[in-house]
């Protein structure tokens, strides 16, 4: 029987029919029931069917949407576990002071938001009241992202349960004082609270992600079980709509984090309006969480609800609520009953008769306000839900209204979330509605008061007790410091002595390094190594067999090298953290391990080795985050420079990492030149993050993929490579008048000023010292401490590269692999007249030598820009810098 006209072929045509005749009497019942009851009869008795075989174990395709209801019905919600009426005072007593605390900041400007967290409000209560786990009972407590708009609401719990006082509310967002509260959760503001800074949105989802696998990666690997942690990410406001935030969906539900939940505050709306206008956002995020595997629970409505849709014998008005766009049922929420009877009921002969049998008030309470996330017992069942459930991670999509018990000025406006303070008669309408013992003496246009019930009141022994019996304050933080030993001196005594004739890239041995200090028995096993593919780029598959790549699966296959020493090894305790294609990825890998030290109480020692081209450029955002959240490690930017990674050209050609990382407060930034100064560079930054007086710091270097021969380390350089800046190599003078010059060259342009040191000499009479610059940054950093403590304190303190080329004649010469503001972010400090050179512009493919030339860094072009240097000084005739252009063909 042939096709019908213009059905599309499916996989099914590829398959063999056993027995067409049968499948052809499905297909004709399927028919009759559409022709005599309708399709939408039709189309229930099919997901009726297709339910009924996935719990009876047929393996078929799961519908990607569900209706427009609620997951879990009224009759299947549990027994709710406490005290509503208690619960709802002190929500009540919560909305109030998170409200107030912004409105008494708008007296100052310093803004604020109130509508998310008044739609959310429920959704945090209800897990503070029976669901997230404290760190002061057994494990290390849940954690929580919250969402960084709703930061009022977590201050006015933290006021409600004693951990804050009014003074502290009072000096929401006003910290330069000292005691004030930042604006959103930033750990390193609020150390004791906040524990992951979540207001930039969309890192937070990709964050979560990566903590619960990270919570799995210490499990397997025997540092510590973490199975009672369960990560709470709560997301919301069109947050959804940021790339990051879904990023890692597919990771989440292929490695079965079922110790993950996302909380979707789905109240239709984002920062200037609605989130889909024309289409509905929770069946978009619901099709898209189910495609990647997740368990999916709605809960859109509330109880008032269950009345219609107990009188919906049709399926008219789910049908219709699937139809309704997002911005119309916004809208629904600010009209009057006769609105919402002409333009949702009105559309429908059946809904017209539904809608005869509902008073007014009935229909003004399931459009106002009856949403799910705004009922205890609704979320409750969701939450109940969500822990349950085993294999796959959860996503609730919790429905509420923006600005709920604002008051009609806020809710479901387009423009609420920049609306920053209440009236005194909203106040007044919203302690009526909220039944606050607030009297009206109280309340005016000048200084709305915060509430609190007592510190003896039945609310705050029922919020403490319920806190006390979960394990103690949530959101906090909790820091146990334990140094951690130091390594052996073996593996940097190896790196000291040089590499003799053998040349050798500085990638490589900073992994040769990482892989002996990974061999320690103390601290070995506490090393996390992170690669975003292309571990093989930089020298690390020797790391694989012996550590292990981490998979929570193991190897369940047969590696196509197992013959070969270095076979690609998989491992459910492996160490290794090869994260695929993806710089965010193994970024949130990295955070998550930095901070291990106080999530979990146990310190790890990251180190994430990338392109430099792909790290500060791509992921600067998750840098922040990493120092916002004071994590420790070592970033390494690979391959770096923008003339050493031969042929690859502009997209990978790096020249600018390093003017991004200085920007960041908390990294320390190094452009070694040599294996030795990789050595000091490490064993120093683990006494510093992680020795007895741990800095809350992380480490930035470069690495470079050209091997050349490594020296030894010389004689008390270590002092110089840590601040930034040494004499590597000292000129011998040609004669006893002969102009000198000083080079000062980090990471691979050391080479370039060493053979310029040698044209100087030979071809032009000039005496050239030669000097690693290790860091500028950290120079920098040094000068302008300096400049600090002259300002404020009146103390004079000399910059230690003022004083490391105090003396030297001549003048300074610098010169990197970098843009010409690398080195420039020290000419002010440095006393000799100062120029530089650098691969400013786009990179380009070609050989590294004509690379160079180029944009100029080569040793010939230094010398050549020495010699300017010195003719403009009056040390050369000018005629030496035109002969030399000529000589070199510049």
């Amino acid at each position: 029987m042939p096709d019908p006209v213009g059905k599309l072929p499916s996989e099914l045509d590829q398959l063999p029919d056993r027995d067409a005749e049968e499948t052809a009497e499905w297909a004709a019942s399927l028919d009759a029931v559409t022709e005599h009851a309708g399709p939408h009869r039709a189309a229930y008795l099919m997901r009726r069917t297709l339910q009924h075989a996935g719990t009876a174990g047929v393996p078929v395709p799961a519908l990607l949407e569900t209706d427009y209801v609620n997951t879990i019905p009224t009759a299947s919600e549990p027994a709710f576990d406490g005290d509503e009426a208690m619960e709802s005072r002190i929500t009540a007593w919560n909305r109030w002071n998170a409200a107030a605390m912004v409105t008494r900041g708008a007296r100052f400007g310093v803004g604020g938001h109130i509508a998310t967290f008044a739609s959310a409000a429920w959704l945090y209560e209800t897990g503070f009241n029976h669901f997230f786990r404290g760190k002061e009972g057994d494990g290390s407590g849940d954690q929580l992202y919250i969402q960084g708009h709703a930061s009022p609401g977590i201050y006015a719990r933290a006021f409600l349960d004693g951990r804050l006082t009014e003074e502290h509310l009072d000096n929401f967002r006003q910290e330069a004082g000292g005691q004030g509260l930042p604006s959103y959760p930033h750990p390193r503001r609020l150390p004791w609270l906040w524990e992951f800074p979540t207001v930039s949105m969309g890192l937070g989802p990709l964050s979560a992600i990566y903590q619960a696998r990270f919570n799995r990666y210490l499990t397997n690997r025997g540092i510590k079980d973490t199975s009672a942690s369960h990560v709470w990410a709560f997301l919301g406001d069109g947050e959804m709509d940021e790339p990051e935030s879904t990023a890692a969906l597919a990771l989440a539900s292929r490695e079965q984090l079922d110790n993950l939940t996302f909380v979707i505050n789905c109240n239709l709306q984002r920062l200037d309006g609605p989130v889909r206008a024309n289409f509905k956002i929770v069946q978009e995020l619901e099709a898209q969480f189910r495609g990647a595997g997740w368990n999916v629970i709605k809960s859109l409505w509330g109880s008032a609800w269950d009345e219609l849709f107990a009188l919906d014998t049709t399926g008219a008005l789910v049908r219709r609520l699937r139809q309704v766009p997002d911005a119309q049922f916004q809208t629904y929420a600010t009209r009057d009953v006769a609105y919402i009877r002409e333009h949702f009921f009105g559309v429908d002969p059946a809904l017209i008769a539904l809608s005869k049998l509902l008073p007014d008030a009935k229909i003004a309470e399931c459009f106002y306000t009856s949403r799910g996330g705004h009922e205890a017992r609704k979320v409750y069942a969701a939450y109940r839900a969500a822990l349950a459930h085993k294999g796959a991670p959860t996503v609730i999509l919790a429905q509420t209204v923006k600005g709920y018990t604002l008051g009609a000025g806020f809710e479901s406006r387009n423009a609420n979330h920049q609306m920053k303070k209440l009236s005194g008669d909203q106040f007044r309408a919203m302690r009526d509605l909220l039944d606050l013992p607030i009297p009206d003496a109280k309340l005016d246009d000048s200084l709305v008061p915060y509430g609190h019930p007592g510190a003896d009141s039945p609310e705050v022994r029922y919020l403490q007790e319920r806190r006390a019996e979960l394990g103690g304050p949530a959101p906090a933080r909790r820091v146990h410091t334990v140094a951690l030993p130091e390594p052996s001196e073996k593996p940097f005594q190896a790196v000291y002595k040089g590499s003799g004739k053998q040349s050798v890239a500085t990638t490589m041995a900073f992994v040769r390094l990482m892989k002996d200090l990974m061999r320690d028995k103390e601290t070995g096993k506490r090393w996390v190594p992170i690669v975003p593919d292309e571990a093989r780029t930089f020298g690390m598959e020797a790391l694989f067999p012996s550590a292990g790549i981490y998979s929570p699966l193991g190897q369940t296959y047969d590696p196509v090298d197992r013959d070969q020493i270095m076979y690609y090894k998989e491992a459910k305790d492996g160490q290794i953290l090869n994260e695929g294609i993806t710089e965010a990825g193994s970024m949130a890998d990295f955070i998550a391990a930095a901070t291990s030290y106080a999530t979990h109480g146990e310190t790890m020692i990251p180190f994430y080795i990338f392109y430099s081209m792909f790290g500060w450029q791509r992921t600067g955002d998750q840098m922040w985050q990493l120092a916002d959240q004071l994590g420790k490690g070592f970033i390494v930017g690979a391959t770096a420079g923008r003339t050493t990674l031969t042929g690859e050209g502009l997209q990978h050609a790096d020249g600018h990492s390093h003017l991004i990382a200085s920007t960041n407060p908390a990294a320390l930034n190094y452009d070694p030149a040599f294996a030795y100064e990789i050595a000091v560079i490490v064993k120093e930054g683990l006494r510093r993050m992680y020795g007895p007086e741990a800095e809350n710091v992380f480490y930035y270097l470069t690495v470079y993929n050209e091997p050349m021969p490594q020296p030894a380390m010389p004689e008390g350089v270590e002092e110089g490579i840590l601040k930034g800046l040494y004499r590597f190599k000292e000129g011998t003078p040609a004669a006893a008048d002969a102009p000198r010059t000083q080079l000062l060259a980090s990471g691979t342009a050391i080479h370039w000023a060493l053979e310029a040191q040698e044209l100087l000499a030979a071809d032009w009479g000039v005496t050239a010292d030669v000097w690693s610059a290790t860091s500028w940054g950290e120079l920098r950093r040094d000068a302008m401490e300096a400049d600090e403590a002259l300002l404020l304190h009146g103390e004079e303190r000399v910059p230690y590269v003022t004083r490391a080329l105090s003396g030297a004649p001549g003048p300074v010469l610098a010169v990197s692999d970098w843009m010409r503001q690398v080195p420039d972010q020290i000419s002010q400090w440095v006393e000799q007249d100062y120029t530089s050179l650098g691969t400013d512009g786009f990179g380009l493919s070609d050989t590294r030598e004509a690379a160079r030339r180029h944009f100029g860094v080569d040793a010939r072009s230094i010398v050549v820009a020495a010699l300017a240097q010195l003719a403009r000084r009056g040390e050369v005739k000018p005629e030496r810098v035109v002969e030399a252009r000529e000589r070199y063909g510049l």
